[in-house]
């Protein structure tokens, strides 16, 4: 490891013995972020690294007729350049679920920029003029961009020959999953509705538009392995694709993370791990990658686009009657995540309300467009935008308050899911509708000042198009559900290992997870359950690595849950070893070792009633206790194929948001005034970070609503706006005032009560904003994100 530099440190928190569970204590790594100091993967060093380009196809699907590289080798200060056929191994794909994503592209491409050849040079520069003198001769092919052009009899198949487990169950080759839900009879239940709403609706591609771009550091090892120091979201996930492909055991492919400058999903797949593992091996020196920001638009999966057909039924006193449904994903050309996100489309697509008979189907396609996976809400997002539109359509048709429509139908402790399954834990629906509605709405006109029109209050902004005129406020609601961890009987756990020792006479503890901190303040937390299971004031954070086993993925709202609960269950393990060695050694001294209930409080051993029996530094003296122990939440089940039955789901967590918005109408512009949020949480571990996830999770559902969409052209599937230029995402002059409502009711499965918080306010937010867009314009808005042109016809 000589002359790594800027590598991950520990983190040691110092605090009072009372900053544990519950308290507001601040981030160790805040400071460093907001003042430019904290060491992101992108700024990792060696003295001797060459720099890592990658080529990538400049067409959507095409065969590789040829690939010349003579050039490129031929160029000053180059080292390497790999194709395909320089993988050193038979295994040359790789994936999450489904091994669909070549390494490097071989015969032919699936999407607009797939990587098809690696450089290595000593500049960056000259890696990427060296990648553009590679050759690559294409025959194109026709491109597959729609379920109409996927599933047509005689349509191109994307994936020739597929060996998946899912294969075998979908239509249609070019359907990467399917999953139907259906309970009762809604055939039935429609005959018996007063009346019937319908919809399409359609979810535009969002980008995760992480700040930090996809970055790492590879250093061959004298043993042959190599050490690769990476921003990723699950380190042994990771590791389970890359060490195939080199042809090495796990043993000798070690993995740290780096600074993760955000990840919403998009670092669950690789990106650049295995190519700069394969440079670093060909030339024997370290190899870093850095991902620009086109480069990043084309690196890592987005959110899927979807289109979504719904049809529900009402009582004309307000109760639902059925829901018909049919939503169909755009997967892109690899897998990546698409069968569980299906799956959380299907069974969450019912929403947080009780209806006992639905028609359900979710698929994924096969397409040349970009790759889709992983991104924050997971399938939940689609489905909220789709079902609380609807909501709104079936209160104005029964000319009931749409909060209070909610209310009426909305879902409870000991609800039947369409699954079959029941929601064995609070599920506060109305009273969080009830919580939003009643925070007070802003001013009116707060743009009127007593020296005229502030136009930063106003749709348009600094661009000064309106001082009021045409401008119309608009208010509108919505509520979520999503699940919380893995799901559909997926083994879902995670390892921790925490230390407790004596050092400069103070007891202190270390704790070692490979939890990817990607800015959800996982750190903390660990530091906080550690100060109150083990009583010690100074807790150190071990940086994340695969030296300790996995933590699972930073994804799915479950960090918290399973690798707190992990950290939390080796910390009570810990405990009672050193409560073993106080009672061989002071047991003799006082009654209370072996008669009370014992805790660790302030560096000291006390019993429940507050009595001090010893000091941990005196129980410890020179020995340490160290442990290493897995923990898994309760058991889910696979969704049956057929029906879609079964207990799939752990937890489930809600949010509901009120948005206000006003709207120049003459010009179509949107400016989001408030955006209000009620959410349970069941604990609030840190009610700091608690309320930031929601504010930040708010805050990606307005850009969707009404900004963000990666363009692709449906002729070419190539992307149109792969730069922050044309891809525009919320600034701190697009966000608004976010009120944030906390209910704390507590899960009794779940460590502490928690509850998985931060996707929820992601799936609320966007219908909710649009709903308020309606309210204001009277327009049928069913795409996100609305433009301009959507509110003027223009």
């Amino acid at each position: 490891m000589t002359g790594v530099t800027r590598t991950p440190t520990h983190l040691t928190q110092g605090g009072k013995a009372d900053a544990g569970i519950g308290a507001s204590t601040l981030r160790p790594d805040g400071t460093l972020k907001v003042t430019g100091e904290f060491a992101y993967s992108s700024d990792l060093w060696h003295e001797d690294m060459l720099w890592g380009f990658t080529l990538r196809s400049t067409v959507a699907h095409a065969e590789i007729v040829s690939i010349d590289t003579s050039e490129a080798l031929a160029q000053s200060g180059v080292y390497a350049v790999l194709t395909y056929d320089d993988l050193p191994t038979d295994v040359k794909n790789y994936g999450l679920e489904i091994q669909d994503t070549p390494v490097l592209a071989h015969g032919k491409v699936r999407h607009h920029g797939e990587p098809v050849a690696l450089v290595a040079a000593d500049h960056p520069e000259t890696a990427r003029r060296a990648a553009a003198k590679i050759k690559v001769e294409y025959a194109e092919l026709p491109v597959v961009t729609d379920e109409e052009s996927a599933t047509r009899e005689g349509a191109p198949l994307v994936h020739e020959h597929r060996p998946d487990h899912h294969a075998g169950h979908v239509p249609h080759p070019n359907i990467v999953h399917r999953q139907p839900i259906v309970r009762g009879d809604a055939e039935a239940a429609a005959r018996r509705a007063d009346v019937i709403v319908t919809g399409e609706y359609v979810f535009g591609m969002q980008d995760q538009a992480f700040l930090g771009p996809e970055s790492g550091l590879a250093v061959p090892g004298e043993d042959g392995g190599v050490d690769l120091y990476v921003a990723t979201q699950w380190l042994h996930s990771d590791l389970r694709q890359i060490a195939p492909v080199l042809g090495l055991p796990e043993d000798k492919v070690r993995m740290t993370l780096s600074g993760v400058g955000g990840a919403f999903g998009g670092r669950e797949d690789l990106s650049m791990q295995i190519h700069a593992c394969l440079l670093a091996l060909r030339t024997g020196k370290p190899v870093k990658i850095v991902y620009n920001r086109f480069e990043s638009f084309f690196g890592h999966v987005h959110r899927h686009p979807a289109r979504l057909w719904y049809e529900h039924g009402a009582t004309k006193d307000g109760k639902l009657t059925h829901l018909k449904c049919r939503i169909v994903l755009d997967g892109g050309a690899y897998a990546s995540a698409s069968p569980a996100v299906v799956g959380n489309a299907s069974s969450l697509s019912v929403g947080p309300y009780v209806v006992e008979d639905v028609d359900i189907e979710a698929i994924a396609l096969y397409t040349n467009n970009p790759p889709c996976g992983a991104m924050r809400g997971f399938g939940a997002v689609q489905a909220c935008f789709a079902y609380e539109a609807q909501m709104d359509k079936l209160a104005a048709k029964l000319g009931l308050d749409p909060v209070e429509f909610r209310q009426l139908n909305a879902m409870e402790q000991g609800t039947l899911l369409p699954t079959g399954q029941v929601v064995d834990s609070p599920a506060p629906v109305a009273e969080l509708l009830r919580r939003v509605k009643a925070m007070p709405l802003p001013p009116e006109n707060q743009w009127e000042t007593t020296e005229g029109a502030d136009v930063r209050a106003l749709p348009g902004g600094l661009s000064n198009t309106t001082h009021g005129e045409d401008v119309v406020r608009g208010v509108g609601y919505a509520v979520g559900i999503k699940n919380v961890g893995f799901s559909e009987g997926f083994d879902d756990y995670s390892t921790a290992r925490v230390r407790m020792e004596v050092v400069g006479g103070e007891a202190v503890a270390t704790v070692h997870t490979a939890m990817a901190e990607v800015g959800q303040g996982g750190v903390t937390v660990h530091a906080q359950i550690a100060r109150t299971e083990l009583g010690v004031e100074q807790v150190t954070i071990h940086p994340a690595d695969t030296r300790v086993g996995s933590a699972g993925s930073t994804s799915a709202s479950r960090q918290t849950y399973v690798t707190g609960g992990a950290v939390k269950n080796t910390c009570e393990h810990v405990r009672e070893k050193v409560l073993e060695l106080g009672r061989r050694k002071f047991g003799t001294y006082h009654p209370a070792w072996a008669t009370a209930e014992l805790l660790l409080e302030g560096g000291k051993v006390v019993t429940d009633g507050g009595e001090v029996l010893a000091d941990l530094a005196d129980v410890l003296e020179d020995e340490a206790v160290d442990l290493e122990l897995e923990w898994r939440h309760r058991p889910t089940e696979p969704f049956d194929l057929r029906t879609g039955q079964g207990n799939g789901h752990v937890q489930y967590s809600f949010a509901a948001h009120r948005a206000v918005v006003e709207v120049d109408t003459g010009l179509g512009l949107v400016k989001v005034v408030e955006l209000a949020c009620a959410q349970d949480v069941g604990k609030a571990l840190n009610p700091l970070s608690v309320v930031g996830q929601i504010q930040g999770g708010t805050t990606q559902g307005l850009g969707v609503a009404v900004m963000e969409e990666i363009i692709v052209d449906p002729k070419t599937a190539k992307v149109r706006n792969p730069s922050f230029t044309d891809y525009l995402i919320p600034t701190i002059l697009d966000t608004p005032t976010i009120p944030v409502d906390v209910l704390e009711l507590a899960d009794e499965h779940a460590p502490y009560g928690l509850r998985g918080i931060g996707e929820a306010p992601t799936l609320s937010s966007t219908p909710a904003v649009l709903a308020a867009i309606r309210n204001a314009t009277g327009l049928e808005l069913n795409k996100t994100p609305v433009r301009p042109e959507h509110l003027t016809g223009t």
